[in-house]
């Protein structure tokens, strides 16, 4: 089954989510990838990499992953939030996390354990 990885990036973040995607280019080119409307495209731009673009995050997009993932649409989310700058839509964030927690969907929230599970997937890639 090919692996459905959600990425997500406050303002502050995007640059590190896409250092992050370019250093992973390979593993998540043998993914399905979803992403809020401004990271995926960044993301896609940058790396070329295929990304099905929601809305961004303000404007419901984490909602719509948050959606997905309940459905059982997403296997992996990175979400790299910046914890230091208050976000109008904090309710939708904690949801979406809180939605990792109830179905049991890995979630990366920091560069460390982002770079963690996508270690781990890339290992899991090479053993398909």
């Amino acid at each position: 089954m090919t692996p459905r990885v959600a990425l997500i990036a406050h303002d502050m973040k995007k640059d590190d989510i896409v250092a992050l995607a370019g250093e992973f280019a390979v593993t998540l080119a043998q993914c399905w990838l979803v992403a809020t409307g401004t990271t995926g495209a960044r993301i896609a731009a940058a790396h070329g990499l295929e990304v099905v673009r929601k809305l961004s995050g303000p404007f419901g997009g984490d909602l719509q992953i948050g959606a997905a993932l309940a459905d059982g649409r997403v296997d992996v989310v990175i979400f790299l939030r910046d914890p230091m700058t208050p976000q109008p839509h904090e309710p939708d964030i904690n949801a979406l996390v809180r939605a990792c927690d109830v179905h049991n969907v890995a979630c990366g929230t920091n560069l460390a354990t982002a770079r963690m599970i996508l270690d781990d997937l890339k290992l899991h890639l090479s053993r398909v």
